[in-house]
């Protein structure tokens, strides 16, 4: 197998693997870096412009996962793209708001270069994509019918049409984690992986530098998450939950439904917003058609949510204390929780709770590193705040635990670990946990543009 990361900037952000494997060529993933801004932020698909694509991959909804989707699709006009049955029912979804983002950053901020695709050239690009079921085998051949692959995707937890992907060529077999959680979610089961022998495991690393305190559960931090609520609430204050559109918030809606049904949780105003809730009617949808997802609509009814207005007064606190459940997940600057966040930070009263991954150079990871008392600048609406309301963190990850994905591997007794989708410090421990475990096995840490012979 022959392996180059598009991924310009290695870590975590604009995934893409180009992939040569018994004369097929695959291209994984196409992603867009959630932190750089125009072309810088796209694939270097320069790399490989001149090579054949046989079949575009997508492993999730992402952004970082398909954000460059259109611009890949643009380069290759005959490469078909594969997903899950599930993902293909929400992708179009996703690149549509990811266009009108651009469109509005191209406004506010003058980016020349956006949008990077429009409306039309999603809807033209859209029947080239195809959706399979898990577990189902494919067979891709290359540009010789002699040459060929079998294929199957395995559900991966993480969100909605997250897969594996398990790769068979001759007596050889690779597998690619892609983004995986292992826990059952309230709204969707857990990785469901093969067990046995790999030639070659590709894996995420994305928590490689967290180690769950023992004793400490998922259960746990959900009822960690209700009761800091409630003390938020009962004390006058509000609580702000900064949320994934796709997967945190129905996962946390339905934590919430279920609170609530059993008398948890105390009686407030609950305030959503956005793209988070659109994709509840998607999630409805695919229950019905796939039943691989434990999530009803009627739960926002139940919960009696309410739509937060279209503008938010930055460096306002809220009029009335009420739990706000939007996105980013992140803080990223012009979205909703930015700008909810630049007026309830500065009162002792407020909460603002993460329950996933912030990296640490966007504001929630900023932020997350500020002490109590000391100044934070909400730089994009020129807000200035003591940080005064608490900021807690809840281990709500939607990616598996580091000894969860190294026991995985192991067991795999592969030739070959490749890391990938990690910062460098969570692959180097995954990278001296394996010498130190198993020092037989090949470890490769690939730098990004350059081709390995795997």
């Amino acid at each position: 197998m022959q392996l180059i990361d598009l991924n310009r900037e290695g870590g975590i952000g604009a995934n893409a693997l180009f992939v040569q494997i018994g004369g097929v060529n695959l291209l994984i993933d196409c992603g867009l870096h959630p932190k750089m801004i125009g072309r810088a932020a796209l694939p270097d698909y320069g790399k490989v412009r001149h090579e054949r694509v046989d079949l575009i991959l997508i492993t999730h909804c992402h952004l970082d996962h398909i954000g460059s989707l259109p611009v890949a699709m643009r380069h290759w006009p005959n490469a078909p793209v594969m997903m899950s049955t599930s993902s293909r029912l929400i992708i179009e979804r996703m690149l549509h708001n990811s266009s009108n983002v651009m469109v509005k950053q191209k406004a506010d901020r003058d980016i020349p270069e956006y949008p990077l695709f429009t409306h039309e050239e999603i809807d033209r690009c859209a029947q080239r994509m195809i959706g399979v079921p898990f577990g189902l085998t494919k067979t891709i051949t290359g540009l010789r019918a002699s040459e060929e692959i079998e294929l199957m995707l395995h559900p991966a937890g993480h969100v909605v049409g997250a897969a594996a992907v398990e790769i068979r060529h001759k007596h050889r077999g690779i597998f690619f984690t892609g983004d995986v959680l292992f826990d059952d979610l309230r709204t969707l089961p857990g990785a469901r992986f093969p067990q046995g022998h790999f030639d070659t495991i590709v894996t995420e690393t994305t928590r490689g530098l967290t180690e769950r305190p023992v004793g400490k559960t998922r259960a746990d931090e959900v009822s960690r998450l209700v009761k800091s609520i409630n003390d938020t609430i009962e004390r006058g204050g509000s609580f702000l939950l900064p949320v994934f559109a796709l997967g945190r918030m129905q996962e946390v809606l339905t934590i919430l439904h279920d609170a609530r049904r059993f008398g948890q949780l105390v009686e407030c105003p609950i305030i959503g917003s956005g793209l988070g809730l659109d994709l509840c009617n998607y999630f409805d949808e695919i229950r019905r058609k796939t039943q691989h997802v434990r999530f009803n609509r009627s739960i926002l009814k139940e919960l009696g949510l309410k739509s937060l207005p279209r503008k938010v007064a930055p460096g306002k606190d809220a009029e009335r204390n009420g739990l706000f459940i939007v996105s980013s997940g992140m803080l990223v600057e012009n979205t909703p929780s930015y700008a909810l966040a630049s007026g309830l930070l500065g009162h002792h009263r407020n909460t603002i709770g993460f329950v996933g991954h912030c990296d640490p150079d966007t504001p929630g990871g900023k932020l997350q590193m500020t002490k109590p008392g000391e100044d934070f600048l909400f730089e994009t609406v020129h807000v200035r705040s003591r940080v005064k309301a608490r900021i807690e963190r809840f281990e709500l990850s939607g990616h598996a635990e580091r000894e969860e994905l190294l026991e995985f591997a192991l067991q795999a007794d592969p030739r070959a670990i490749v890391l990938t989708h990690g910062d460098p410090e969570a692959r180097q421990w995954f990278a001296r946990e394996i010498e130190t475990r198993a020092s037989a096995i090949k470890v490769l840490d690939p730098t990004p543009g350059q081709s390995y012979q795997v």
